[in-house]
């Protein structure tokens, strides 16, 4: 599973830990994640993300 970056802020969203913080378990992969999920760091949205 790729990795995506937040173009806003540099988070790296790793599938394999996911987002515990959003209740996004590890495994998920980014295609996968809800379509309002936002970034935990700066909350960009989903379109704000760019495979690593």
């Amino acid at each position: 599973m790729k990795k995506y970056v937040c173009g806003v802020c540099g988070y790296i969203y790793d599938p394999t830990a996911g987002d515990p913080d959003g209740n996004v378990a590890p495994g998920t992969a980014f295609e996968d994640l809800p379509d309002d999920w936002v970034c935990p760091v700066c909350g960009a949205s989903k379109d704000q993300f760019e495979p690593e």
